[in-house]
């Protein structure tokens, strides 16, 4: 049974308790993949059905170890890999497999979804490195991230044989509040990062992003919907919209009472999280509501009681990893108490967690992060549940 309790950030835990609950411990901080010549970032992970770990992430060389002055969160040649563990996460490949390197630029972020009929989702989104004087011959307006790097959008890759093999990509509709244009003058395909969720009645959720205002950039955030596996999608609501208020990370939980519940980034929200719910099944979304803590961006795991862990990166002084218990609906969010998972990172480049239950007891929450600002590593903690 799953019961709240603190964590020791930094190392481990000593089954201490609160409140007279038994507790979560931390067990052990460990290093899924690290390599010198690679900047390995934004990591997903999900159990097989068989009990095999895979976490995939992005990888590209490490531009400080080429010799230049600094890492970059996007990159000509950044591809999506996965690692595998069959034992629990004591242990994992070393050499990283290819899950998919864009045709046309470098890729972001991979977000895995395991579906219950054995196969894998892999949603993400590229970037298309161009001479800068071409940008001004492109159909305007396209989303410009530095000179001569313009966005390509969003797709997804799908695998029947447990990521050993991928077929796609599968690009998703235009969603029609989205303003910008990709280099060909074609209407940008949806995307964004987090967590999809396969509903109860078989459907895919997926909260994507779009940019309703150019200058300064502001995007909004939208519902799709896949009735087929994510072969195909269609729009379905608003999620949160904002004159002032950018939404955009954005992880989808359905509750055991059947509402979603979408856990969103935000910026010009001094970094708080928020929280928007639909209780009809995607087809509208409540106003959006203030989680009253910072930390970006969030996922959500139903634990075996039923309550929510909600983990997020911590980008403030100290920085890190941290988490929540929140209730089975997740209600309680103005009073779930705050557990450190990480407070040992070596600058603000660090984060993106994701986490899934190992067995009845342990869960493994995977991260990127770095130590002293060395290089960038796939991490994770293992913690226990007494």
């Amino acid at each position: 049974m799953f019961a709240l309790a603190g964590i020791l950030a930094g190392g481990e835990a000593t089954g201490q308790t609160v409140a007279g609950r038994p507790a979560v411990r931390k067990v052990r901080d460990l290093v899924i993949y690290q390599d010198a010549n690679f900047y390995s970032a934004f990591p997903s992970v999900v159990r097989r059905p068989d009990g095999e770990l895979m976490v995939a992430f992005r990888r590209a060389p490490s531009r400080v170890a080429l010799g230049e002055a600094k890492e970059g969160h996007v990159d000509p040649n950044s591809q999506l890999v996965q690692v595998r563990s069959r034992d629990s996460g004591a242990t994992w490949t070393r050499e990283p497999a290819l899950i998919h390197a864009h045709a046309l630029g470098g890729s972001q972020d991979p977000c895995l979804l395991q579906l219950r009929d054995g196969a894998l989702l892999c949603a993400s989104y590229g970037w298309a490195f161009v001479q800068p004087a071409a940008v001004a011959k492109m159909k305007p307006p396209v989303f410009e991230v530095k000179a001569g790097v313009v966005f390509l959008g969003g797709y997804l890759v799908r695998s029947a044989d447990g990521g050993h093999t991928w077929a796609g990509p599968v690009f998703p509709p235009h969603v029609s509040s989205e303003i910008y244009f990709d280099p060909h003058g074609r209407p940008l395909p949806a995307y964004n990062r987090g967590a999809l969720c396969e509903g109860q009645d078989g459907r895919i959720f997926w909260v994507i992003a779009a940019t309703d205002v150019a200058s300064p950039r502001k995007t909004s955030n939208h519902l799709l919907v896949s009735d087929d596996h994510g072969a195909t999608w269609s729009y379905s609501a608003p999620v949160a919209v904002d004159a002032k208020v950018t939404f955009n990370e954005a992880s989808v939980y359905e509750t055991p009472r059947k509402d979603l519940v979408a856990f969103l980034r935000t910026a010009a929200l001094d970094d708080h999280a928020v929280l928007a719910r639909s209780t009809d099944g995607g087809k509208s979304f409540l106003p959006w509501q203030d989680l009253g803590f910072q930390g970006h961006p969030l996922h959500a795991l139903r634990l075996p009681d039923q309550r929510v862990l909600l983990t997020y990166g911590y980008r403030h002084p100290p920085f890190g990893v941290r988490a929540r218990i929140l209730n089975a609906e997740c209600t309680d969010f103005a009073t779930a108490p705050e557990i450190v998972l990480r407070d040992d990172g070596g600058t603000t480049d660090v984060g993106y967690p994701w986490s899934v239950a190992v067995d009845g007891q342990r869960v493994l929450v995977v991260y990127y992060f770095n130590v002293a600002g060395g290089p960038r590593q796939i991490a994770g903690t293992m913690i226990e549940i007494d």
